[in-house]
C-alpha cells in the first residue's frame, strides 16, 4: 500500500470514490508485464470499480452510485478516474460484487457466445475453466440461450459440481491431462463420442490443441486468454479448411470502443439477474491491502467466480 496524489478527471471523465474493485485474471498478467499490451511503471491495476461519483464531466450528480470501467487501470485505489461513457448508474437491486461480476466477466461471456462463436440453439458447447469468472457466466448464458449439450471443464470435483449446478450436463476435470489427445478424448467422451460445435478457450497449450481437434466440421473455437502462458501448436490454414473450422479471438477493449455495445450487453445481463435467470458467482472478497493474495488465488486456480477487493471496508455484498 502506498499514498499517491489524487487522480484528476479530464474532459468526459468522472472521479469516483471507490467502494469495491473487481479482480480479473488480466490484472495478474499486467502485474508481471505479460499482458497483451506492455505496462509501464508506475502502474495501479484494476479496470472495474463500484463507487460514488465525486466530481467530473458527465451526466451523474455527485453521490450517484455507479459501476465503471477504467480502461487505463487505477481501480485498486480509494479514488479512480472513469470515462463518463463507461460509467453505469447502479440501483440497489445489485450488490457491488454482483455488479462487478457482470462488467468484465459477464460481458466477455456475452460477446464470446453471441458475437465470436455465434452459438445457435441446440449446438454443443465446451466451456473451459467453467468455475471461473467468465466460465461461470458462459455456462449459464449458453443454457439460457438454448444451447444443446454443455460440457464444462474445471480442476477438481468441487469446481466440476459448481459447473453442473450452473447448467452443464457434463463436467470434466482436465487438470490431470498432459497431452492434446487426452483433452480431445475427454471432450469427445463427454459429448457421447461426437465432435463439438463450439469451444470457449482460455488456457492455451495442450488444452487448446486438444479442443481444436475435438471440433466437428464447421465447428468454432473462440479464444479469450492463455492462462497457462504456454503457446499452442501453430495452426495451419489447411487444417482449418480441411474441416471448415473457425478460429476466432476476443479481447473486450475492442468491443468497448464500439458505441453502445458494452451498455447493451450489460443491460441484458442485469435484466437476467433481476429475473433470476443469471446468478453471478462471487468467490470471495479481500481488503485492498491483500490484493496480492487475491492474485495468488487466481494464479493457483483455487478461486471460483468473481473475486472482489473491499476498498471502503463497508463490505461488498
Amino acid at each position: 500500500m502506498t499514498d499517491l496524489e489524487e487522480p484528476a478527471p479530464g474532459a468526459g471523465e468522472l472521479l469516483v470514490e471507490v467502494d469495491s474493485a473487481g479482480v480479473n485474471y488480466a490484472d495478474t498478467h499486467q502485474a508481471e508485464d505479460s499482458y497483451l499490451v506492455p505496462q509501464t511503471l508506475p502502474f495501479v491495476p484494476g479496470s472495474e470499480v463500484v463507487g460514488r461519483v465525486v466530481s467530473g464531466d458527465g451526466p451523474f450528480e455527485p453521490g450517484t452510485r455507479v459501476l465503471g470501467l477504467t480502461l487505463a487501470g487505477g481501480g485498486y485505489a480509494e479514488r479512480a478516474v472513469v470515462p463518463a461513457g463507461l460509467a453505469f448508474r447502479l440501483k440497489d437491486d445489485l450488490s457491488d460484487a454482483q455488479a462487478l461480476a457482470l462488467l468484465v466477466h459477464g460481458t466477455t461471456a456475452w460477446h464470446l457466445l453471441r458475437r465470436s462463436a455465434k452459438v445457435r440453439q441446440g449446438e454443443s458447447v465446451v466451456v473451459h475453466s467453467a468455475a471461473g469468472g467468465v466460465g461461470s457466466m458462459a455456462v449459464q448464458l449458453a443454457r439460457a440461450w438454448g444451447a444443446g449439450r454443455i460440457v464444462a471443464t474445471a480442476s477438481g470435483e468441487a469446481k466440476c459440481e459448481l459447473a453442473r449446478s450452473l447448467g452443464a450436463e457434463v463436467a470434466v476435470d482436465v487438470s490431470a491431462t498432459t497431452t492434446a489427445d487426452e483433452v480431445r478424448q475427454a471432450l469427445l467422451e463427454a459429448n457421447a463420442g461426437q465432435g463439438l460445435d463450439v469451444v470457449l478457450e482460455m488456457t492455451g497449450g495442450h488444452v487448446f490443441d486438444g479442443s481444436l481437434a475435438a471440433l466437428r466440421p464447421l465447428g468454432r473455437i473462440a479464444v479469450f486468454g492463455m492462462a497457462s502462458k504456454v503457446a499452442p501448436e501453430p495452426v495451419l490454414v489447411q487444417r482449418l479448411m480441411r474441416r471448415s473450422l473457425t478460429l476466432t479471438g476476443f479481447w473486450l477493449p475492442h468491443a468497448v470502443r464500439q458505441p453502445g455495445v458494452l451498455e447493451g450487453a450489460l443491460e441484458e445481463l442485469r435484466s437476467m439477474v433481476r429475473a433470476g435467470v443469471l446468478r453471478p458467482v462471487v468467490g470471495g472478497s479481500f481488503p485492498l491491502a491483500d490484493a496480492a493474495r487475491a492474485h495468488e488465488e487466481l494464479r493457483s486456480r483455487r478461486s471460483t467466480g468473481k473475486l472482489v477487493l473491499d476498498v471502503s471496508g463497508k463490505g461488498v455484498g
